[in-house]
């Protein structure tokens, strides 16, 4: 299973989730590779000191090339990350007018997948080139949403990109489910918008509810997953339940 994390609404948790469910994933004993598609490099910084090279830049510069090299070990087991770098700010621009452009990643996922049971894709807040790319190799695409005034502000620009990318090149993509985040259920605000994201996309949406929580924001400042930094806090067990909704929905 390949799943991008997306949203091009940046400041919405899709990178703590995307660190979180990969490392819940891994503790339920499943191979997992985590890929930064982020030049920002977030995901990658919360499980390594440096931004290795090679790196996914060079995957997608040069996907024939041996990709395992950009494939590192992590202090979890069963979690492994292939790191962002910076070369990809600029990724839009080297590629530009090259026909296989959106396959890059599909072509280079294809010979790794083997080695994971599941691949966890961070994908930049934008719909460009590397967002696109994630999407044409993924199976599944899961939309975290924050739980805020503009809440829904951009998701009908993602679900026209993944219809567009379902007809053109990948078929096989489906929506896995949307997840509320940093949800403050003490105000009127909060319980009103989970209402709303809940109208709008039915059963998509998981049970499971992101909290606003301390530990999660401060986990990546440290290195480590919550389930390393704060194992016993509340977005611990809601990261691990919603793990466990994710695999129940692609069992």
């Amino acid at each position: 299973m390949i799943i991008s994390i997306a949203n091009q609404k940046g400041g919405v948790g899709k990178t703590t989730t995307a660190i979180n469910l990969a490392s819940a994933l891994s503790l339920a004993e499943k191979r997992v590779l985590l890929v930064d598609l982020d030049p920002q490099a977030n995901s990658s910084m919360s499980f390594r000191e440096d931004i290795d090279d090679p790196n996914t830049y060079q995957w997608l510069l040069d996907p024939s090339a041996d990709p395992s090299r950009a494939v590192y070990e992590t202090a979890m087991a069963n979690l492994s990350v292939a790191p962002a770098g910076i070369g990809l700010a600029r990724v839009e621009q080297q590629l530009q007018g090259e026909f296989d452009a959106p396959f890059r990643l599909k072509d280079v996922l294809e010979k790794v997948a083997v080695d994971f049971d599941f691949i966890i894709i961070d994908t930049p807040p934008t719909l460009g080139l590397l967002t696109v790319n994630a999407l044409v190799a993924s199976s599944h695409v899961l939309v975290p949403i924050q739980s805020s005034y503009f809440a829904m502000e951009g998701t009908d620009d993602l679900l026209d990109t993944v219809e567009k990318i379902k007809k053109r090149t990948n078929p096989d993509l489906e929506i896995l489910g949307v997840v509320v985040t940093m949800y403050d259920k003490r105000t009127v605000l909060g319980r009103d918008i989970l209402a709303q994201i809940r109208e709008v996309f039915g059963n998509k949406v998981f049970d499971t509810v992101i909290t606003r929580n301390v530990r999660l924001e401060e986990s990546p400042a440290y290195k480590e997953s919550i389930f390393t930094f704060a194992p016993k806090s509340s977005g611990a067990v809601q990261y691990m339940n919603l793990s466990e909704e994710v695999l129940k929905r692609v069992s």
